[in-house]
């Protein structure tokens, strides 16, 4: 989006400046007559941090980082105005308390990080541009009204009165990288050049399928009369309002919807603005609707895409970068098109993380992604009674929301993470911790930027207490740190998962932080931990180890440290498909679940699914898979049987060929069947396997007449027309250990027409959790059971920075199995 729109011909002055950067102790200096000519400045860029400028200086370390909240930080640049007169400074972001000269004129003060500022100033010649960005420490120690519960999260309990990020105050998951500097867009131009301020972009679409659009806008010197706006081949005149702004509606019937990418196409529409001859585009947009079902009990939170109910998956964001904090395109489109590319339909940002850029929203909007938006409070008890406060939070709540209006992908606002959870677990009564915050300050700022987004007082609420997972949004780690069976999550009765199935999740082979052995201090810093307590998350994942194959990790890890890490990713791998194939399956209360988290902040065996470098881990394959829009999945339901779970939500019927095979030794079909279906758009089915094979059959072998007859149940997925393999499914009576039997693997190197490559795989039986390890090149399906009579096909995609004519040459290695090697000829 565009606040602050020039003609095309005016250029940022700001743009390629040639700023410097100089840190100094606290209060060492009071104005710009202070800096001193032989001061140690640094190159800078703007927009960027402090962390940022001073890592590419070679003075700063994001494994060892040193403390930046305790010294003040300075930026200065020329700048010379190509033609005198008055002009527009705007800074969309200033962390965090901050003032700024032009020369040696006092220009503006910030004391939010997420405040976005704009300034006029009389600029008739050169002139430097000063920013000093104050130490944070002594503001931490400033009295606000008293806190009814204190959090263990965070470092600084003043960090409830300072606004600013949490991340770099969050001892256990997130390095002490502070955020300083002018984080977010910085642009100065002539008043003369400028074409309009306040920009709104707001949609809606009826039910009969007709958009809406309505544009608002303050004018500039540099917007002419007669101006108009221009959408999907309509236009309609800019109209003056009573508070001195200008607006145009216009009714599109028939309008392409948006959609998220697993349930149709996310089509965009170009708005522009038409004056003089010349258009501007002011911003890209979409048309849908977006309701909250809480279901027939009124205690479930689901979400309605254009009337249509949407699984919402995927994961909580962290940062694209923890250093940079970056807030562009380039930065954020290889993170999201790898959760676009994992079936993800939805990202949250939490309250503990920094907002993200209208960069990132534009990209969802691209890509499909629904965005759940965390406002940034979390777990503090803030001063909402301090008027001050409450007016700065409303603001920043108006701004930020604001810079999306033209966004589809923006599908729930959510007054912070874990407020209420912390003052419920401390054992407060619901009056101490539920108040004028995310009751009423923030959902009144936030339904008057974002009518069209659903509003939720906190991350997780809603249940008897805020906690609950059986009534609302719950963050949900029963499987996962509360090390519960694979059957809780149907015990528990989850109704939405903002997030979920924390694991230490290792990284794939090569990666940096293995090069230190698995219990060592260097991996251990990359093993997440709550803070305080006797545990940390990998002891969460050696619990999975040990149910699902019957092994001690503990043996693993003395004897044989590499299967001890595979036997890891193997299990969260099983584990989250298990789980989403419990809360996806028709019949569930379960809206959503998003994973905690989507990728680490640091090298290491962290929360991400993705590592810090952007490489794929195993719990990415297993919910690339768990969430695809086509999916085939099993549940053992005891003495019932096993049930054939189908969801198609794809806007499309499918007709579809379900077929079952129950293996003896993982190999010899005892039992089989088939049947062609039709699938709904938008549908999802549920059938018992015994509707298949057409007899009784102990599939789970819960009834136990005799010794069991097989060890593993294959169930595919495939179009009737063609065979392909649509998707497939693995059941296991008598558990995974049993079922592990040494498959001998063959593996067949392809070139494919376009140049890439794939791998064709067959096996003389089942084959367990296979893995994929290439160095140039990267599988897009890994950590997949093979299974016998059968070829499967994976897809190979170059690893960024392999050599052009690198060709593939690695292993394929079944779990506790043999290593199989191949190289293209």
């Amino acid at each position: 989006m565009i606040d602050l729109a020039t003609l095309p011909e005016a250029a940022n002055r700001l743009a390629g400046a040639d700023w410097q950067l100089c840190v100094t102790p606290a209060d060492a200096w009071t104005t710009p007559a202070d800096l001193k000519a032989d001061a140690d400045w640094v190159p800078a860029q703007v927009p960027g941090t402090a962390a940022a400028a001073l890592e590419a200086a070679g003075r700063f370390s994001r494994e060892a980082p040193t403390p930046l909240h305790d010294k003040d930080v300075w930026y200065r640049c020329r700048i010379a105005p190509s033609k005198p007169g008055t002009h527009v400074l705007r800074c969309d972001g200033l962390a965090t308390v901050c003032e700024a000269w032009i020369g040696d004129a006092p220009l503006l003060t910030s004391d939010s990080m997420y405040q976005p500022l704009q300034v006029e100033f009389d600029l008739d010649g050169p002139a430097e541009l000063v920013f000093c960005f104050r130490a944070l420490t002594p503001h931490f120690a400033r009295k606000g009204p008293r806190a009814r519960w204190r959090t263990r999260l965070a470092d600084e309990p003043g960090l409830r009165m300072v606004r600013t990020t949490l991340l770099g105050h969050m001892p256990g998951w997130c390095p002490s990288v502070h955020a300083v500097g002018p984080w977010r867009g910085m642009t100065l131009a002539a008043r003369s050049d400028v074409l309009l301020h306040d920009l709104s972009v707001r949609t809606a679409l009826s039910e009969n399928g007709t958009g809406r659009l309505t544009v608002s806008l303050r004018p500039g010197d540099g917007l002419a009369p007669g101006a108009r706006i221009a959408c999907a081949g309509i236009e309609a005149p800019l109209a003056e309002q009573a508070d001195g702004k200008l607006a145009a509606t216009l009714d599109l019937p028939g309008i392409e919807p948006w959609w998220p990418h697993t349930h149709g196409a996310p089509a965009l529409h170009d708005v522009r603005l038409a004056c003089e001859g010349r258009e501007v585009l002011l911003a890209r947009t979409g048309f849908r609707r977006i309701e909250v079902d809480r279901g027939p009990d009124g205690n479930g939170f689901a979400l309605l895409v254009n009337g249509v109910p949407v699984f919402c998956r995927g994961a909580v964001w962290t940062s694209a970068d923890i250093c940079a904090l970056p807030g562009t395109v380039d930065a954020y489109r290889p993170w999201l098109e790898l959760a676009r590319d994992g079936h993800m339909n939805m990202l949250r940002i939490g309250g503990t993380m920094a907002p993200e850029s209208p960069a990132f929203f534009e990209l969802c909007d691209e890509l499909g992604i629904l965005v759940w938006q965390d406002l940034p409070f979390a777990n503090f008890d803030y001063p909402a009674s301090d008027p001050d406060f409450a007016a700065k939070v409303a603001r920043e709540t108006s701004d930020l929301l604001g810079s999306t209006s033209a966004s589809p992908s923006l599908a729930v606002v959510c007054g912070g993470s874990e407020m209420h959870q912390q003052g419920a677990m401390m054992g407060l009564p619901e009056e101490r911790w539920r108040g004028a915050l995310t009751g009423e300050i923030l959902p009144g700022a936030a339904g008057s930027a974002r009518p069209d987004v659903p509003y939720v007082p906190n991350s997780p609420s809603g249940g008897a207490m805020p906690f609950s997972p059986n009534a609302g949004i719950a963050h949900y780690y029963g499987v996962g740190a509360y090390r519960r069976p694979l059957e809780d999550a149907r015990r528990a009765n989850v109704r939405f998962a903002g997030e979920c199935l924390a694991f230490s999740n290792v990284p794939e082979p090569g990666a940096v932080s293995e090069l230190a052995p698995c219990h060592h201090p260097d991996w251990k810093r990359g093993v997440p931990r709550d803070r305080d307590v006797g545990w940390d998350f990998e002891d969460v994942r050696d619990h999975y180890v040990r149910e699902l194959y019957g092994t001690d990790p503990l043996d693993l890890r003395y004897g044989d440290p590499a299967s001890y890490l595979d036997h890891g990713r193997a299990a969260v791998a099983e584990v989250m498909e298990a789980t989403f194939a419990e809360w996806r399956r028709k019949g569930s209360g379960c809206g959503g679940a998003l994973v905690w988290t989507f990728q680490d902040l640091m090298p290491g065996a962290g929360w991400g699914v993705v590592g810090s470098d952007g490489t794929p881990k195993s719990a990415w394959h297993g919910l690339r898979r768990a969430f695809a829009p086509l999916r085939l999945t099993v549940t053992d339901e005891g003495t019932n049987g096993l049930d054939i779970h189908l969801q198609n939500d794809r806007p499309v019927v499918q007709t579809l060929r379900v077929e079952i095979a129950c293996l003896r030794e993982g190999q010899m079909p005892v039992a089989s069947g088939a049947k062609v279906m039709e699938m709904p758009a938008h549908g999802s089915e549920s059938l018992p396997a015994t509707e298949l094979i057409g007899a009784f059959f102990d599939t789970t072998y819960a009834f136990r007449f005799g010794p069991p007859s097989h060890d593993c149940v294959h169930v595919r997925l495939l179009d009737p027309e063609t065979d392909m393999l649509l998707d497939e499914a693995f059941h296991f009576p008598l558990g995974r250990r049993a079922s592990a039997r040494g498959a001998k693997i063959e593996v067949e190197t392809v070139a494919l027409p376009d140049g890439g490559w794939c791998l064709k795989l067959s096996s003389d039986r089942i084959a367990q959790s296979v893995s994929i390890r290439d160095e140039a090149f990267l599988a897009l399906d890994n950590w997949f059971h093979l299974a016998p009579g059968h070829v499967k096909t994976v897809t190979l995609r170059r690893r960024p920075g392999a050599a052009a004519d690198a060709r593939p040459q690695g292993v394929v290695l079944p779990l506790g199995g043999q290593p199989v090697p191949y190289a293209a000829g």
